[in-house]
């Protein structure tokens, strides 16, 4: 199997179907030997009704018990050798689906891994879970199936040919039977993968509306929008479970044809070879052969349906994993240039905020993505006209931009560790200065938890902050922050999971330790907003108004409203 620390290799991108293809030829060794060792083991299960037949023609009717003995010996020794080859078999089929799981596995982590903090605006978490959990699984099973498909088409031509020897008639009607199998799974393997990538599609979109509802329940419920998310949160859960029921209804069709249709050939065969061996076309010996060779078809026709099934579902989940390995990082162009000598203003003209150097920013919009959105390009974390001292942002040097921009996200990773290694993030701890680290600490209002902790900034963390709350966490991450002391710093809700006090604390704290600098905040607290220079009001993403906040609260109705729930929510909690 793929080694856990050796390259996976460049997948093929060309599709669900080159994808699976792509998987197939990294061991294509061991897909040949599935295929084989599944061609025989189904063929040696045609061999037991022909040991019949002889045991019956040769040693039953004629009563020789020494031919009955030895057609006897066959037939076990036949059963005995199947059952090894069966083990071999499902052996090698498991290692084909573990290599299959496991390298799909590292090309998804490798390519996770080399998006960075591009990849949760480029996809949403929906995706990445849903390819993780569900269609990794899914691709590594319709592998399983492909030896067993490709031997149930060779079986199938065997047993055809042991019946030609038999009744030509009867070889005509079993040859005739896999067309008509094609025929009538052909157009449901085709409704299956439209019904699963619908399935699929959605899936993700309600695992993403429940991550945002975890991570975002305070702000939802400042902005009155906690009952807006859990109608269509509902919405959602519905759309889905009906597509499920449709998704089940093409899966009940395949499997009841992959049982039903292999009957009907045994019913409609063993008619036919009965009447024969009543007219005294076949003897008896040969027609205990007929019903034999028409029972092991069952198996080789249920696995080449089942086959068909597993390929369309694989086929759908590798399509998300193309889309999902497609996605390139933010990079620079050869011919980048350098970063202004100097702070500068920062724009973004689809928005129409201009951030001015050494001033403390506040974004303010009913929708918090929309502000997320604008931050995202002010960073160059997506594509856009975006400038930086007169200079598109895409056409500085990545390397400069990160080095001196640097954006906040409240939902950004804390990895396990001690405290001290989640404020000092990327930087070397030596070169940390306590009384640096200190002031970080202090001005996040992150004193309380260095002293909560029984060994203060040298206690163990565990990841995702998962034994901090969540308005330390939020704290934590404000620290790291300050702490990198960047030229710009753009921080998306910084205070959103903090209660009145503390938030207000965090406000005057901030502006305290970021004076003379460039800072944006997205937000739409008044303890937030009246420390800022600056106020944008957005709607539908684009600047209608800049000012103070005490100019705008006197001048614009809809801003004043926004800011009047928040501020609502700020005095209940202030009075507890």
């Amino acid at each position: 199997m793929v080694d856990a620390y050796g390259d996976p290799g460049v997948p093929g991108c060309r599709g669900g179907t080159g994808y699976l293809w792509w998987l197939v030829t990294r061991q294509w060794r061991r897909s040949l030997a599935g295929a084989v060792l599944a061609s025989v083991w189904m063929g040696l299960l045609a061999l037991p009704p022909y040991l019949l037949s002889r045991a019956i023609d040769d040693g039953l009717e004629p009563s020789n018990g020494a031919a009955l003995a030895g057609w006897t010996a066959a037939i076990l020794a036949a059963g005995t050798l199947n059952a090894f080859l069966g083990l071999l078999r499902h052996r090698t089929m498991t290692q084909l689906r573990m290599d299959a799981n496991f390298r799909t596995v590292k090309v998804v982590v490798d390519q996770a891994t080399r998006l960075g903090a591009a990849l949760s605006r480029r996809t949403g978490a929906g995706e990445v879970v849903t390819i993780g959990v569900g269609d990794v699984q899914t691709i590594a099973l319709s592998l399983t199936a492909v030896g067993p498909g490709v031997a149930a088409i060779v079986v199938y031509g065997i047993v055809a040919a042991l019946l030609l020897s038999v009744s030509p008639p009867l070889a005509v009607v079993v040859l005739l039977g896999m067309p008509l199998i094609a025929v009538l799974v052909g157009p449901l393997m085709g409704r299956l993968q439209e019904a699963e990538t619908e399935y699929r599609e959605r899936q993700g979109v309600l695992t993403a509306r429940i991550g945002d509802l975890a991570g975002g329940l305070r702000v939802l419920n400042g902005l009155g929008g906690k009952e807006l998310f859990a109608d269509a949160f509902r919405r959602d859960s519905q759309n889905l479970r009906a597509q499920g029921y449709r998704v089940g209804s093409v899966t009940s069709w395949m499997q009841a044809l992959g049982l039903g249709l292999p009957a009907l050939f045994l019913a409609v065969v063993t008619w036919l070879a009965a009447r024969l061996a009543a007219q005294g076309g076949i003897s008896i010996g040969e027609l205990v052969a007929v019903y034999g060779y028409v029972a092991v078809l069952m198996v080789p026709v249920w696995f080449f349906i089942e086959c068909g099934y597993q390929l369309s579902r694989g086929v759908v989940a590798a399509r998300r994993v193309v889309r999902f390995l497609a996605l390139e990082p933010v990079t620079s162009g050869p011919d980048a240039l350098d970063a202004p000598s100097s702070e500068a203003v920062l724009c973004d003209p689809e928005s129409g905020v201009r951030v001015v150097p050494g001033q403390l920013t506040a974004l303010v919009g009913a929708r918090p993505a929309d502000l997320a959105t604008v931050v995202d390009r002010l960073g160059r974390y997506t594509g856009s006209a975006a400038t930086w001292g007169g200079v598109r942002l895409d056409g500085i040097d990545l390397a400069q931009v990160r080095e001196r921009i640097l954006v906040a996200d409240n939902e950004a990773d804390l990895f396990a560790g001690t405290l001290r290694d989640l404020v000092s993030g990327r930087r070397d701890q030596e070169a940390v200065e306590d009384d640096d680290l200190a002031r970080a600490v202090h001005a996040a209002v992150a004193d309380d938890i260095v002293r909560g902790l029984p060994d203060g900034l040298d206690s163990a963390v565990d990841a995702q902050g998962r034994s901090l709350s969540g308005g330390q966490r939020q704290r934590v991450r404000l620290a790291r922050a300050l702490l990198a002391d960047p030229e710009v710093l753009l921080a998306v809700e910084p205070t959103s999971a903090l209660d009145a006090h503390t938030e207000a604390t965090v406000a005057a704290r901030l502006r305290a330790a970021r004076a003379g600098r460039t800072t944006v905040v997205t937000t739409t607290s008044p303890l937030l907003l009246n420390q800022a220079d600056t106020v944008c009001f957005l709607v539908d993403g684009k600047v209608t108004a800049t000012g103070s906040h005490e100019r705008l609260l006197v001048e614009e109705p809809e801003y004043r409203a926004l800011v009047a729930r928040d501020a609502e929510l700020v005095t209940e909690e202030g009075s507890r």
